[in-house]
């Protein structure tokens, strides 16, 4: 029987001197591991929820956090825009069958990414269990809505309809729809020809109006150039006649002017020579041409002499 301490063995002393480093590399190496468990990192564009003996406990940002070793794990949550698409087959308004690929960008709300994950268990379940189903019945009723013609010719109406009718469907979920896209869409080939035949039609008989038209255009503009001629031969016409009327004004002026000077003149003479006998005299002296008269009156007015036959 062991008396006092000293009687106890010295354990330390009995085991190999050599496990003692190797215990302590073993030790380092768990803290190391225990350390780094209770450590971990968010990316950016993503958020992290946390989770304790399975149960979603908080959400955290992107960055560096720690957590419980072996107690806490971390989902992570993906929250920049994603894009789903679908492939589906519906029927137009009159019942034509056709098929698409439609798909829809939509982003998860940060502040509700918690609510989100808890519950729904995550983006892929959520994907499948209501964004992709509500995005297929939204395709489907807008398709419907519309004629085959109208699918092709106004794609951007059908595009907004199927935005607005999923907008509403997921109103009260936590997610943000940015954009729909209708891609890969196919009818039947017996309408898709008579499509085709009937826009060739179109465009023939578009040609053949714009032939008119071109006809019409050209037959206006000889006419607007006939009109022209017509008026610029007026226009010279008038304007000749203007210069003979205004030459033939100018010209009768001057010639009354003329008279009227003539006839001063003539008055201005009688005047003159009604006062001055003198004058008078003058006036037949320079009309006199050197004869000598060869008839005489005689006393008797009615009594003519010649004065040749005097002579002879």
């Amino acid at each position: 029987m062991l008396k006092n301490n000293n009687d106890l063995p010295d354990l330390t002393q009995a085991l190999p001197k050599k496990k003692g480093p190797i215990f302590a590399a073993i030790a380092g190496a768990i803290g190391v591991a225990v350390l780094y468990s209770a450590m971990y990192t968010v990316d950016e564009g993503h958020v992290g929820i946390i989770k304790r003996f399975g149960e979603a406990t908080e959400q955290v940002n992107p960055g560096l956090h720690t957590k419980i070793p072996f107690v806490d794990t971390v989902e992570v949550l993906e929250i920049r825009t994603r894009k789903n698409v679908e492939k589906l087959s519906a029927s137009t308004h009159e019942q034509m069958p056709v098929t698409a690929e439609v798909s829809i960008n939509w982003t998860v709300m940060r502040e509700q990414a918690f609510d989100l994950f808890k519950s729904y268990g995550g983006l892929s379940q959520f994907e499948s269990r209501i964004l992709d189903p509500k995005l297929r019945s939204a395709a489907k009723d807008a398709l419907a809505r519309y004629k085959a013609e109208e699918l092709i010719q106004n794609r951007s109406q059908v595009i907004a309809q199927i935005e607005e009718l999923l907008v509403e469907e997921m109103k009260e979920y936590p997610v943000k729809l940015d954009s729909a896209q209708l891609e890969n869409l196919v009818l039947p080939q017996k309408y898709i020809q008579s499509i085709e035949t009937k826009q060739t039609e179109k465009n023939l008989a578009a040609a053949e109006m714009h032939r008119l038209e071109r006809q019409k255009l050209e037959a206006q503009r000889e006419v607007n150039t006939a009109m022209a001629q017509r008026d610029a031969a007026k226009a010279q016409a008038d304007g000749k006649a203007y210069a003979i009327k205004i030459e033939a004004e100018a010209e009768a002026q001057a010639i009354e002017l003329k008279g009227l000077a003539e006839a001063k003149a003539i008055k201005e003479k009688a005047l003159a020579i009604k006062n001055n006998a003198t004058l008078v005299d003058y006036m037949r002296a320079q009309q006199w041409n050197g004869q000598m008269p060869t008839t005489m009156m005689g006393s008797d007015q009615n009594v003519l002499w010649s004065m040749d036959q005097k002579k002879k």
